[in-house]
């Protein structure tokens, strides 16, 4: 494992991911509980090679932004670049994105 590396992951939109249909919010566009889903997916698949085989990742905190809405059948990535290591404390970098550019940090 080591610092600088890097995951992308990524997942188009789809009726079941927007804010309407997960109880988050009234407008159907992407959940904010979905795009932190795919961000902290992005941070667990970028150690997962790294780690011991019966080990996983937990996320313990996050704290971003959602800066604008994504409509359904748009493509969302989620990169996490691991920025500090402390013994089984693993700290991320993620940033999320549409069509349009960056929608969460």
């Amino acid at each position: 494992m080591e610092i600088g590396q890097t995951y992308t992951s990524s997942r188009l939109v789809t009726a079941e991911m927007l804010a309407i249909n997960v109880g988050s919010g009234d407008l159907p566009v992407l959940a904010t509980p979905a795009m932190i889903a795919l961000m902290e997916n992005a941070a667990m698949l970028c150690v997962s090679d790294s780690i011991p085989a019966d080990s996983t990742t937990v996320g313990g905190h996050m704290n971003c932004s959602h800066l604008h809405p994504t409509a359904e059948h748009q493509t969302i990535k989620a990169t996490a670049t691991l920025v500090a290591i402390e013994g089984r404390k693993l700290t991320f970098h993620v940033v999320a994105s549409d069509d349009k550019g960056m929608i969460s940090e």
